[in-house]
């Protein structure tokens, strides 16, 4: 890929994403150029990956063909600001920031550059992320497909229509935080009955993993895959059912509806701003 790749913002995010881009091959360090406030930051990645640092979120616009936006929200509407003289009609601007919608990313931007929308989430550091995609207008297939690419090197991608971007928060962006705490549950029940806590976590997380994968590569649905599990009278039918006398499934919906509500919360402070 001889495109320049730009990314604003070295957070654990980008930098994965940068990372990840550079272990698959597609794009060479010389291609690649970062961006942060902190200088530090930013100086430790280039020195870590070889990449190019540049002196502010203009020029690194100015020479970068897709700038990957890898900032908090808060912070979107100045960094855009600043590097609204170097977008042109001919470059992508890629956001993975929460709640902003293209509409606004354009208005910050300038109307001419292409905006694409994107959610990805934390997995995404280990090359095993999901990425939602939501593309705007006049970007072409070769556009497309080159976004997709970068972000496939760091895991899954999808596309959605934008009004469902509030929706994937709670599905993908902030889920690994509920499976973590299921993994902690778990080993912590596993520690009470006697298993030491590291060896707990580890097979906690590969029963989990394990129980992902299935559900990816046989394409059954989960509730065939739990009736597997159930045998009649058995311990994980028990299981089920302790689950079920304690709302499992039904905290797992209402927190997701929590999630949506607070992305559309911050989707409207984005907006009034």
């Amino acid at each position: 890929m001889e495109n320049r790749i730009g990314f604003i913002g070295a957070g654990n995010m980008g930098s994965s994403l940068l990372r990840g881009i550079l272990r698959s091959g597609i794009s060479e360090p010389g291609n690649i150029y970062v961006f942060d406030a902190d200088m530090d930051k930013m100086e430790a990645l280039a020195a870590e990956t070889g990449v190019n640092t540049c002196s502010g979120n203009a020029e690194l616009a100015g020479i970068c063909d897709y700038v990957i936006l890898a900032v908090k929200p808060a912070v979107v509407p100045q960094v855009l600001s600043e590097c609204r003289d170097s977008f042109t009609d001919e470059k992508i601007l890629i956001s993975i920031a929460a709640g902003i919608s293209m509409e606004k990313l354009r208005q910050y931007a300038g109307s001419k550059v292409k905006v694409v929308r994107t959610m990805p989430n934390l997995p995404l550091m280990v090359g095993e992320g999901m990425t939602v995609i939501c593309f705007g207008d006049h970007i072409s297939e070769e556009e497309k497909m080159t976004v997709r690419e970068l972000f496939g090197c760091c895991g899954k991608t999808e596309e959605l229509d934008e009004g469902l971007m509030n929706e994937v928060v709670a599905l993908t962006g902030s889920s690994p935080a509920y499976v973590f705490m299921m993994i902690e549950a778990m080993a912590d029940g596993a520690v009470r009955q006697g298993i030491p806590r590291q060896t707990a976590y580890r097979l906690a997380a590969q029963a989990v993993l394990g129980s992902a994968r299935m559900v990816l590569e046989t394409g059954q649905h989960p509730a065939e895959l739990k009736d597997r599990v159930c045998s009649p009278a058995g311990t994980t039918i028990e299981a089920v059912r302790e689950l079920e006398k304690s709302g499992f499934r039904y905290a797992i919906m209402s927190a997701m509806d929590a999630c949506t509500a607070k992305a559309a919360e911050m989707g409207r402070s984005a907006e009034s701003r």
